[in-house]
């Protein structure tokens, strides 16, 4: 199993007080160095390809983000997505990351990844920053598979606290893509209701505040899992956000590690199933320090089992 990362991703800086910090990325490459993680095969992150960004980004859009980066200090690509002088560099190498990650698990025996890089890209749309997000990460990764390998039906699995808005929107039209998202509502941005269905390729199973570990699992045993099932793709991508944790100041769920741990071992399980193994996780939020280590490394862990 490979873990993709690289130092630019640790150069995004939104600025003091921000919760989508540098620190988060350090505290799961820290988690990552323990000696049950000796053998995963650690990959740089490439850059992505105008081409990649392209098959899922506006072209005036990618241009913003390129050239937005400010010299010193913070500036402003949406509301509440700001960007510092790295801020760039940084959203190529995660988009990058996914890429190379498909490429892998399609081409040779690196059937599995996890793609330790920020910003998070799932609310990133077409034509806007959004919730931390510059790039769209999985969908750059799926679209990728499906533009430069050929294949006929690829999955996303969203567990993150938060809907997956942007990655509904680039993929709801497009039928070769089954997205799942489990998800807090209400909660930021307020999209995903289970009505959303796209052309029947959108699955959303929403959470109440204060739900906890039987109601996640039951909602994947019971929706979520089925349809990835029934979808049969023939690869599997991963939104692996860890801010639906008890301890996570963002969202109002009660989960822990050893929830992560459960819902990975399934979509392994899937990917087992369906793919040939091949499934790519990329990190998406997560904001309690603690919990993300714990989380990120429960992940990871019942990728490589």
């Amino acid at each position: 199993m490979r873990l993709y990362t690289h130092p630019a991703c640790l150069e995004h800086d939104p600025g003091p007080g921000h919760v989508e910090l540098p620190a988060r990325l350090r505290a799961v490459l820290h988690a990552l160095d323990h000696d049950r993680f000796a053998a995963l095969d650690r990959v740089e992150a490439p850059r992505a390809t105008r081409e990649q960004l392209l098959r899922v980004h506006e072209a005036a859009y990618v241009e913003r983000v390129l050239a937005g980066a400010p010299l010193t200090g913070t500036s402003q690509l949406g509301e509440d997505t700001p960007m510092s002088s790295g801020s760039a560099e940084a959203a190529l190498r995660a988009a990058g990351a996914v890429c190379a990650a498909v490429d892998a698990a399609l081409t040779s025996h690196a059937h599995r990844a996890f793609c330790a890089v920020r910003p998070p890209g799932h609310h990133a749309t077409p034509a806007q920053a959004m919730g931390f997000c510059l790039f769209n990460n999985v969908a750059i990764g799926a679209a990728h598979a499906l533009a430069a390998h050929g294949l006929k039906r690829v999955a996303i699995a969203d567990f993150d606290v938060h809907h997956g808005n942007g990655t509904q929107a680039i993929f709801e039209r497009e039928p070769r893509v089954l997205f799942a998202s489990s998800h807090q509502s209400p909660l930021y941005p307020d999209t995903g209701s289970e009505e959303e269905r796209g052309v029947g390729n959108i699955v959303n199973a929403t959470l109440s505040p204060g739900d906890g570990t039987y109601a996640f699992r039951e909602l994947w045993q019971a929706v979520l899992l089925p349809r990835l099932h029934a979808f049969r793709p023939q690869l599997l991508l991963v939104s692996a956000g860890f801010d639906a944790h008890h301890a996570d100041p963002l969202g109002d769920l009660r989960l822990g590690s050893e929830d992560y741990a459960w819902i990975t071992e399934r979509l392994v399980e899937v990917a087992r199933t369906h793919a040939g193994g091949r499934l790519v996780s990329t990190l998406e939020g997560g904001y309690d320090l603690g919990a993300l280590a714990a989380s990120a490394s429960a992940h990871v862990a019942a990728l490589m089992d």
